[in-house]
Parts: structure tokens; C-alpha cells; sequence
């Protein structure tokens, strides 16, 4: 079968031929994959940093939106021809930018219907993440004030929507070009994140006393997020650069995990149309090295996917 990846340990990405999965052990299933997401941490899996369960040659990959093909024995919650969205570490046999995978069938849930193949498989990390920000790290109240560095972002544009439903006020930063999205998506205030002041003006918007929590999602800014957080509140990164903690404020280093009952949840929110992401390129698996530099780069305004199985009309 097809897949894209690398060789060795901090290779350069390529297209090559894998052995097709072995047969679904009793807890598993087979997906044939239509769509995969591409973010800046498959990067960290190429050179290593990451270790997901596999040695090369591998497929790269850790989200995918596909159709069950084949069902192990103990498997109910799943069966042939379901469409299914999931982040599903640890790997079983090959990573997810490959044409079919085998997953742990528990860490895999049901594509809502409507919901595009792309931004099926583009959703399942942010959308994690995002989660376990708010309801974990940052434990997120209603009418709590939540700064937001970074908005213009995937994620964090999901956690943006996330806190203003569950009514949290939130004041974000980004730049020009997202600022118009960012409060479409639900922040109260947008600032321009290249302005230096930005932390004193959210200072400015909590009557001096800073915001209740706050989370960074921009490499190196956990400094500067920090001083807009009140006296003992939490603050929450996700760029693996917390800032030492002060002011009784409590700092948590945030890592996605798989979780099959909030990708559930985030899920019928997409599904409903309360969560939105719009993805912003799709390229062919043969691209995959090109797709890789885009979603580090950011380039293309939103995640970033790869066609792997034949594309197909309709959702």
C-alpha cells in the first residue's frame, strides 16, 4: 500500500510502499484512510522527539478520517462501512498517512454526518487539545475571563469557541488577518498581537486585575502571557515552553492525549455547527513533504490535509 513518511529517524519525507495491515486483532479495526491531518507535531514525530509507537520505515500521521473495512471479534461499537474520525496513539502498525491503518477500536468515533471528509480529518488533535485546556488544565468557569494568545490559530481558534459556549468571556490575540474570524468565533476582544502593549491593554480590559486564566499557543510567547494572569490564576501552554511559575499562579505544560469521549462530544458540536473549522489546504499524499512545510509554517491560514484515499463527492 501507499504511504508517506520517512526511512529513518529525522528523514526527509517520502512516498513508498508499506505491507498492507495484518487482519484486526480483537480490539481493533481497519480503516481505509480517505483524508489525514498534518500539523507541526508530525514533524516532531519525523525527528524523533515524539514517540508513537513505531520504529521506520513508517507512515507519518497521527489523525485520520476513514471507513471501517474490517472488524475484530470483540469490537460492538463498530462495524463495516462506518466513517470514522480519530487520534489514535499508539500507533498499531503504520501511522495514518497511509492507505489503510490499524487502530484500537476504542479511540476511534463516528463522523457526524455532514461534516466534510477534510475537516474530519484536520479535527481531532486541535479539537483534543482544546478540551483538555479548558476543562483540565485551566478547569474553565462560566463568566470567567480567558486571554487567549494566539487565536489566528487552529487550536486556538477552538478554544475560543469552546469558552464562549461554555460562557467564559474571552479577550484573544491575533493578527490582522484572523481578527475579524477570531471574534466571529466568539472572543469579546480582539488585540493585535504585534502591538508590545497587548499585555497591558488586557490589564486595561480586566480593571487592572488581569485575566482569570490564559492560555498561549504561540512559540515563545508563554513570557508575556503570563503577566496578563491575575494573582493565583492558571495558565495553560501548549508551545512546551511554560514560563516559571509566579504570583501563585499555577502553570500546566499541556500534551494531547487520545480520548474517545471528548472527541464524542467535540464531535456532535461539529456536527451541530456550534464548533467550526475551516480547513485550509488539501494536497495529494504524493505532496505529503510539501503539506509537512506547510502546516509548519502556517502558510496556509488553517490546518492543512492530505487526500489519501480517491477523492470522493459529497461528504
Amino acid at each position: 500500500m501507499r504511504a508517506a513518511g520517512v526511512r529513518e529517524i529525522g528523514g526527509l519525507v517520502e512516498v513508498f510502499d508499506l505491507p498492507e495491515p495484518d487482519d484486526p486483532g480483537p480490539g481493533e479495526v481497519v480503516i481505509e484512510v480517505e483524508t489525514a491531518g498534518v500539523g507541526n507535531w508530525d514533524n516532531i514525530v519525523r525527528t524523533g522527539a515524539w514517540n508513537v509507537g513505531l520504529t521506520p520505515p513508517m507512515a507519518l500521521g497521527v489523525e485520520a478520517a476513514g471507513t471501517v473495512v474490517a472488524v475484530g471479534s470483540q469490537v460492538t461499537n463498530l462495524q463495516r462501512g462506518d466513517e470514522v474520525l480519530g487520534h489514535p496513539l499508539p500507533l498499531r502498525h503504520q501511522g495514518c498517512w497511509a492507505e489503510r491503518v490499524v487502530v484500537d477500536a476504542g479511540l476511534v468515533v463516528l463522523k457526524p454526518a455532514g461534516v466534510s471528509w477534510e475537516t474530519a480529518a484536520a479535527f481531532p488533535v486541535p479539537a483534543l487539545t482544546a478540551e483538555q485546556v479548558l476543562s483540565e488544565s485551566l478547569k474553565l468557569a462560566e463568566n470567567e475571563t480567558l486571554l487567549v494568545h494566539g487565536a489566528g490559530s487552529t487550536t486556538g481558534g477552538l478554544i475560543v469557541q469552546l469558552a464562549a459556549l461554555r460562557g467564559a468571556r474571552v479577550i484573544a490575540t491575533a493578527g490582522p488577518s484572523s481578527a475579524n474570524r477570531v471574534a466571529q468565533a466568539g472572543a469579546a476582544e480582539v488585540l493585535d498581537y504585534h502591538d508590545d502593549r497587548w499585555p497591558e491593554r488586557v490589564r486595561e480590559l480586566t480593571s487592572g486585575i488581569g485575566a482569570d486564566a490564559a492560555l498561549n499557543a504561540v512559540p515563545g510567547g508563554s513570557t508575556a502571557t503570563i503577566v496578563t494572569v491575575r494573582e493565583g490564576g492558571r495558565m495553560a501552554t501548549i508551545t512546551g515552553d511554560p514560563p516559571a511559575a509566579e504570583r501563585d499562579i499555577r502553570v500546566t505544560n499541556v500534551y494531547v492525549r487520545p480520548d474517545a469521549t471528548q472527541l464524542a462530544q467535540l464531535c456532535a458540536l461539529l456536527g451541530e455547527g456550534q464548533l467550526t473549522l475551516a480547513v485550509g489546504s488539501v494536497l495529494p499524499l504524493a505532496d505529503a513533504a510539501t503539506a509537512l512545510e506547510d502546516a509548519i509554517s502556517g502558510a496556509k491560514g488553517g490546518p492543512v490535509v492530505l487526500q489519501v484515499g480517491p477523492r470522493l463527492t459529497g461528504n
